[in-house]
C-alpha cells in the first residue's frame, strides 16, 4: 500500500536541537575566561554559519528529484576519492594530512566519503540476483578504496566506521552472520592481542576449529587464518607510534600522564567534576586554564559534563537516542532495498561515532580522533551528518516508498 508523503517532523527536530546545543556547547568551548581576562575563539559563529547554511542545503536534497539524484551518488563517490587522493599532497597538520585549506575553510574529504560510500555500497548491492559472495565482494571493493587512502593519512578511527556501516549494511542485505563473523574475527585477534597474544593465539586456533567444524571451503579457511595472524602479529607494524601509545594507554592511562594518557586523564577530570549540575555555564576550569586538549571538538562532551554536569549530559543523550529511533522508525516504513540498506548504514555509523566519542571521553575507548555528531565543531562532519538525515527525510518523502 502506498501512502502519502510523509516528513517526519520529529526526526528533524531532535536534529535541529541537537545542532543548536552544538553550536552552544561550542561557544562555551569557545571562550576562555580567567578572573577579568575574556577571550573569545571565532569557532561557534564559524559552526553557526555552517549551521544556516546547511537548512537550505537538506532542503534543496528533499525537492530535486530521486533520480537526479541517484544518477550524481556514483560520480560522487569518484570526487571523493579524488579529494582523498589530493589531501595526501597537502601541508601535514598534527602529523596527518585530512584537511584542503579553501580560502579560510577546512574541506576534510573523509566526511563526504563517508556518505557518499554508503550510497554507493546500498546502490551496488541491493542489485536483484546477486549471490550472497558477489554481495560481499562488492562491498568490500567500493569500501577498500577509501578506507586505504584514509589510513595514508593516518586516519585509523574514520576507517573503522567505514568498517562498522559495511558490516550492518550486509545484514541488511540479508548475509548470515557466520560470513560477518569471518569479517569481524581479525578485529577480534587484534584486540586480543592487545591485551595478551596468548589470548589471541587461542581465539585463532578456536577459529580455525570452528571453521572446521562449519565445514567452510579450504580456501575460506585459509584466508580467515592468515588474516587472522597478519591482524594479531602484523597490524603493530602498520600503526603510527602515537597510535600505538594511545592503545597501551587506553589500557593504562598512567603509563604516559603527561603523554599519550593526558587527554583521557583531563577529560575524566572535567566530566568527574562537573557532579551532577555542573560548575555553571562558562566556567569550566579544566577547559579555562587549557588543560583540556580540542575541548571544542573531540573532547566537546567533557565540556558539557564539567559545566553543565550530569543532568544536561543525560539530556544530551536523550537527545541522540530519540534521534536514532526516529531513523529506526524511519528504516521500517521503507520498501525500496537500496534505500533501507543506505539508512541502515546511516544510522550505524552515526551510532558508532557517539558511542566512540564519548566512549573515549568517559575513557572506555582509546582516544581515535571521532568527533560528536552535530555537536562538535567541524563544517563538514555538520554538514554530512545532516545531509544523511536529510537522505532518510528524502526516503519517507519520495511516493512509493512507505508501507
Amino acid at each position: 500500500m502506498i501512502k502519502n508523503k510523509k516528513f517526519d517532523l520529529q526526526l528533524f527536530l531532535a536534529w535541529f536541537f541537537l545542532v543548536s546545543f552544538g553550536v552552544i556547547s561550542i561557544y562555551s568551548a569557545s571562550v576562555t575566561t580567567l578572573a577579568d581576562y575574556v577571550e573569545i575563539n571565532n569557532f561557534w559563529l564559524k559552526q553557526l554559519v555552517f549551521f544556516i547554511i546547511v537548512i537550505p542545503v537538506m532542503y534543496l536534497v528533499l525537492k530535486i528529484p530521486y533520480y537526479i539524484i541517484d544518477h550524481l551518488i556514483i560520480p560522487g563517490y569518484l570526487f571523493s576519492i579524488l579529494l582523498l587522493l589530493i589531501v595526501l599532497f597537502t601541508p601535514e597538520i598534527n602529523g596527518s594530512h585530512r584537511w584542503i585549506n579553501l580560502g579560510g575553510f577546512n574541506l576534510q574529504p573523509s566526511e563526504f566519503a563517508k556518505l557518499l560510500t554508503i550510497l554507493t555500497i546500498a546502490k551496488t548491492i541491493s542489485r536483484p540476483q546477486l549471490s550472497e559472495i558477489k554481495i560481499i565482494t562488492y562491498g568490500l571493493l567500493v569500501n577498500i578504496v577509501p578506507v586505504a587512502l584514509i589510513m595514508l593519512e593516518p586516519d585509523f578511527g574514520t576507517t573503522l566506521v567505514f568498517w562498522v556501516s559495511l558490516i550492518s549494511m550486509y545484514l541488511a542485505a540479508g548475509i548470515p552472520f557466520t560470513y560477518l563473523f569471518l569479517m569481524i574475527s581479525p578485529i577480534i585477534a587484534l584486540s586480543l592481542v592487545i591485551l595478551s597474544p596468548i589470548a589471541s593465539l587461542a581465539f585463532i586456533c578456536l577459529f580455525a576449529f570452528i571453521l572446521y567444524k562449519w565445514k567452510f571451503n579450504w580456501l575460506i579457511q585459509c584466508l580467515s587464518f592468515i588474516s587472522n595472524v597478519f591482524a594479531s602479529i602484523l597490524f603493530w607494524q602498520i600503526l603510527k607510534p602515537y597510535q600505538i601509545s594511545r592503545i597501551l594507554t587506553f589500557i593504562d592511562p598512567t603509563r604516559d600522564p603527561l603523554g599519550a594518557g593526558y587527554q583521557v586523564i583531563q577529560a575524566n577530570i572535567a566530566i568527574g567534576s562537573g557532579g551532577l549540575y555542573g560548575k555553571g555555564f562558562l566556567n569550566g576550569t579544566q577547559k579555562n586554564l587549557d588543560f583540556l586538549p580540542e575541548h571544542h571538538t573531540d573532547f566537546i562532551f567533557s565540556v558539557i559534563g564539567e559545566e553543565m554536569g550530569f543532568i544536561f549530559s543525560a539530556f544530551l543523550l536523550l537527545l541522540f537516542f530519540f534521534l536514532l529511533w526516529r531513523i529506526i522508525k524511519s528504516i521500517d516504513k521503507i520498501l525500496v532495498p537500496e534505500r533501507k540498506i543506505a539508512s541502515v548504514g546511516i544510522f550505524t555509523y552515526i551510532l558508532f561515532q557517539v558511542f566512540v566519542n564519548i566512549g573515549m571521553n568517559i575513557g572506555i575507548v582509546p582516544t581515535t580522533g571521532v568527533p560528536l555528531p552535530f555537536i562538535s565543531y567541524g563544517g563538514s562532519n555538520l554538514m554530512i551528518n545532516s545531509l544523511s538525515i536529510a537522505f532518510i527525510q528524502k526516503y519517507l518523502v519520495e511516493k512509493g516508498f512507505l508501507k
